[in-house]
């Protein structure tokens, strides 16, 4: 009975060793360097790290099995299961200091690592020649390995990264993937190895995966458990979940979310072994953040809203303080954001391999230019392509291959305040945007509007990262203008992605379609005097929120675009009303910049409170005491006739109605400049 039982025990053994052998694919090159040690043509010492899941234990599976085979008499360390200390270390590991053919395996180095310095320093020198340790952890090893001349031949560290895609497919074949589950699970998995394999089960089991498949909530728990572990306390939970949102974090980003203790986070942010750095911040393993962005929004959506505007609010005011050549970037960051709202996604991709460069334009680049444009739209575009680099090179960014240097598109960003004869002949585009404005609401003293012109080799055209980088200069150019009062985007025949894309970004198409030589072009407009760039950016994140760009919670209804001299009217008629709330509050100004700056109030009553302040300023500049006075008294307290004020001042009613009409025309005055300047203006 007790040999029948171990029989069975055996046969379930190999069974199960079986199932691993396949279920173990790729890996060449740190089978090959064991290899090459275990066959005395390499390290006695083999370091291999890496996150929680991505197939440590398994490579040390198939390590065992290869030393097997070639002979060698193998013993394992589990970090989980051993007190970490020298002597319960030893006592698991001794063979390999007793046999120069013994070969050494520990797995979850990562709880045992206070024994690091101690297995470097004491333990591992005494170590035959012959013998091959391997340890695997998720932390890379100490500095100070490197450091030591000594263990520079005897020491090699693997990184254990995901797989690539042949072995990612590999690894679903021999779950038993159907086809049309694979691209789902990839895009959530990608090459983590745990990941794609919790994945594929329970996608299997159910069977119906979306186009963007997202893991039940007890796999996503699972997942959580194995690759991050418990967290020292809610502070670090929370910093962790700031960086798996941010497109890169850095310590002012994370300050920004999570004031306190910012500095620490961040160190420890860094340490984390599914924590990468680049020279832009630190990021997460992309299961990681895709798991971590789950289980929030899951767990706590108020609390993910919260953090996402935080978040948002820090990296819109980048892109307003980013230099020009930190512009592209900076709307990068805010724009992945956006990455998993489906009306975005294929647009707002936010790349970092660096295969197109944006340049100004120079001198020597005009010839080029000239020859890009003719083939991008043809003679007639070139020419004014040729006009506007003469007038306005500054306004011009070139957009070339990082490999070859070939220059594939180029944009232009022209700012137009006036134009004269020659400039409205020259380019029909930028004539039909100029008539545009003018019809509608006309430019006002101090403003500008710009037109968005580009041309891209037809082979660079549709879905394609240089056509992301001229929309991220467009948006930045947007959001960091001042007194910009309408732009345009001319696209030659737009496709419908472009018009529904433009579409959600608040663009409108109007419906002059000026021609240049056979082709016509399609003006997308928008008025940043109606829809300033706060609302606008309001309304981006609550598409990104809810998928809605309207919301009664939304601040953003569009703006009136007064002319100063409706305007005047409008706070002539404002004063007589003051006393009338109620009327107040139909008045035009409600629906100005003016108000829109004093969010939180009724425009009835914040527009009374403006007026009551603006008069009352007048005493500040002895030279307007008087309009003050005359002001005061008509319309703060209420005097009920133009002949009973100038009573009551004890003046001439002459010089009462001079004092009147000279101090309505200073309010007019100072408030419109504040319309045009904003709140702050001096």
């Amino acid at each position: 009975m007790s040999s029948g039982s171990s029989n069975r025990s055996g046969l379930l053994g190999s069974r199960l060793e079986a199932a691993r052998e396949l279920a173990f694919v790729g890996r060449e090159e740190e089978v090959s360097v064991f290899k090459a040690a275990l066959y005395g043509g390499g390290c006695s010492v083999l370091y291999a790290h890496g996150p929680g899941g991505i197939g440590k234990s398994a490579l040390l599976r198939r390590l065992a099995h290869e030393a097997t085979l070639a002979g060698r008499p193998v013993s394992t360390v589990d970090g989980r299961t051993l007190e970490p200390s020298p002597a319960a270390f030893g006592a698991e590991a001794g063979l390999v200091l007793d046999d120069a053919d013994a070969v050494l395996l520990v797995d979850n180095f990562e709880r045992i690592q206070g024994l690091e310095g101690w297995l470097r320093e004491r333990f591992l020198p005494r170590v035959p020649v012959g013998a091959l340790v391997v340890i695997a952890g998720r932390y890379p090893p100490d500095m100070r390995w490197q450091a030591d001349p000594g263990w520079a031949q005897a020491l090699e560290v693997l990184a254990l990264r995901d797989l690539p895609a042949v072995d990612a497919q590999a690894l679903m074949d021999s779950c038993g993937v159907p086809a049309e589950l694979r691209e789902p699970l990839l895009a959530f998995a990608g090459g983590h190895p745990l990941a794609l394999l919790l994945g594929a089960a329970v996608a299997v089991k159910d069977g119906g995966a979306c186009r963007r498949w997202v893991p039940h909530q007890d796999v996503v728990a699972t997942l959580l458990d194995q690759l991050v572990g418990e967290l020292p306390s809610a502070a670090h939970q929370h910093a962790l979940e700031i960086c798996a949102h941010a497109h890169m974090t850095t310590e002012a980003l994370l300050r920004a979310a999570l004031p306190q203790d910012a500095g620490r986070l961040f160190r420890w942010l860094r340490r984390l072994p599914f924590v990468e750095s680049s020279s832009l911040g630190l990021f997460p393993h992309d299961v990681v953040r895709e798991l971590l962005e789950a289980d929030l929004r899951w767990r706590d959506p108020d609390g993910y809203a919260v953090m996402h505007d935080r978040i948002y609010a820090h990296l819109a005011e980048k892109v307003r303080t980013a230099s020009d050549a930190d512009v592209l970037g900076a709307v990068a960051a805010l724009l992945y954001l956006h990455r998993d709202n489906g009306a975005l996604t294929g647009f707002d991709r936010c790349r970092d391999e660096g295969e197109f460069q944006e340049e100004v334009l120079r001198r020597e680049d005009v010839g080029t230019l000239l020859r890009v444009a003719a083939a991008a739209e043809g003679t007639a575009s070139a020419r004014c392509a040729a006009f506007w680099a003469e007038r306005q090179p500054e306004a011009f960014r070139l957009y070339r291959r990082t490999e070859t240097g070939e220059l594939v598109a180029f944009s232009a960003w022209l700012r137009l305040a006036e134009l004269d004869e020659r400039e409205l002949a020259a380019d029909p585009v930028v004539a039909a945007a100029w008539a545009h404005a003018r019809a509608t609401t006309p430019l006002r003293a101090g403003e500008h509007l710009a037109v968005s012109r580009l041309w891209v080799l037809p082979q660079y055209r549709g879905n394609s990262p240089v056509l992301d980088l001229i929309q991220w200069r467009m948006i930045g150019n947007c959001l960091r203008a001042e007194r910009m009062a309408w732009s345009y985007i001319a696209i030659r025949r737009p496709n419908h992605a472009w018009v529904e894309h433009l579409g959600r970004y608040g663009m409108r198409i109007i419906s002059d379609q000026p021609r240049l030589g056979d082709d016509s072009y399609t003006l997308f407009v928008h008025d940043w005097r109606a829809l300033p760039a706060q609302a606008w950016l309001e309304r981006m994140n609550r598409l990104l929120l809810d998928g809605s760009a309207d919301g009664p919670s939304m601040a953003t209804a569009e703006l009136a675009v007064l002319s100063q001299a409706q305007f005047a009217e409008a706070v002539r008629k404002a004063l007589r009303q003051l006393s009338r709330p109620g009327a107040l509050a139909a008045s035009p100004l409600t629906r100005t910049r003016l108000i829109a700056d004093r969010a939180g109030q009724d425009p009835g009553t914040a527009l009374g409170d403006l007026l009551r302040r603006a008069i009352d300023d007048l005493r500040e500049d002895p030279r307007s005491v008087k309009f003050h006075r005359a002001l005061s008294v008509t319309f703060l307290h209420g005097t009920p006739t133009q002949e009973l004020a100038a009573e009551q001042l004890g003046l001439p009613f002459t010089t009462y109605r001079r004092h009147l009409t000279a101090g309505v025309e200073r309010i007019c005055a100072d408030l419109w400049h504040r319309e045009l300047y904003g709140a702050d203006a001096s």
